[in-house]
């Protein structure tokens, strides 16, 4: 169950993205961002309601209700400071490093979790799969723009670290919590940090001038991000993180397939490399002794 979660996980996750794309068009970021939180609330809800989870919030600890809040907090903050970064710098840096937080959450999961079964072989996988990620994502120096500044790496590496954070905290709130309501409490938060950068800013203008096609895919994709939570988070309510986080980068070969169906994007021969490494890398933690 916890593989087609995680499976799951990646693919919505790719629609996330491709979707996205489309419905920002004229759109700002921080707008696009509030829409698509406050739509993966409501789905959430739902499900909270549908399956009668609602009833288990008087039954949560003080530790689950923190850490669940907490990991919703990272998420905001993560999502915050990668666009923070990617205003300052080049979009293929700020990936490279915000993918990082696979190693770090695989690394994490097998220090703080004692997830060390089969330990050299996850070792070997998640290796493998960061340097796929690394292909795919970093171009060759001859490739990179002349224009060269470090402003945005502390921002992208503070990114990364509450990504990692988000996914050890949660882990720690799901404990004896059902997983569509830690990620119904957990969305909550986000898009409360959502709407409070909105609040402060100028981009609440550029609602007006939204049209439908825009609503549709920021509301689609608002869709897609609450379906990748619940199935995210139900996996790793079950499973391994150190297993679930690379599988859940498999979103890449996902929005690859996705980005060139719907999007007409192609791939260039180092970026199928990188999807092919990433998919081994991927396979290779499903390797027993």
């Amino acid at each position: 169950m916890w593989l087609l979660l995680a499976l799951g996980s990646a693919f919505f996750a790719a629609l996330v993205s491709v979707l996205g794309k489309k419905g920002l068009v004229g759109v700002s970021v921080t707008v696009a961002t509030a829409i698509r939180s406050a739509v993966a609330l409501v789905l959430a809800w739902i499900v909270v309601l549908a399956t009668g989870s609602a009833q288990e919030i008087g039954t949560l600890s003080s530790t689950n209700f923190w850490f669940l809040i907490a990991s919703g907090v990272a998420t905001g903050l993560s999502w915050l400071f990668y666009f923070k970064s990617l205003s300052l710098g080049k979009v293929t840096d700020v990936v490279s490093v915000d993918r990082l937080s696979l190693l770090f959450t695989g690394l994490f999961g097998i220090l703080l979790f004692g997830e060390t079964d089969n330990l050299p072989v996850k070792i070997v996988g998640l290796l493998v799969v960061v340097l796929g990620t690394y292909v795919l994502v970093v171009k060759p120096a001859n490739q990179k723009d002349s224009k060269s500044s470090w402003s945005w790496l502390p921002w992208a590496l503070a990114s990364m670290s509450f990504a990692v954070a988000t996914t050890l905290l949660a882990k720690i709130g799901l404990t004896n919590v059902d997983s569509n309501l830690a990620t119904a409490i957990r969305t909550t938060v986000v898009v409360i940090l959502a709407g409070s950068v909105l609040g402060k800013t100028n981009n609440r203008e550029s609602l007006k001038t939204m049209n439908a096609r825009n609503f549709f895919y920021l509301a689609c994709s608002g869709l897609a991000t609450g379906a990748s939570w619940l199935c995210y988070f139900g996996a790793i309510k079950i499973g391994e993180i150190s297993v679930i986080a690379p599988i859940d980068k498999l979103s890449i070969l996902f929005a690859a397939a996705l980005g060139f169906w719907l999007l007409g994007e192609r791939v260039s021969k180092r970026e199928l490399i990188g999807l092919v490494l990433i998919a081994v890398g991927t396979l290779i933690l499903f390797i027993k002794p």
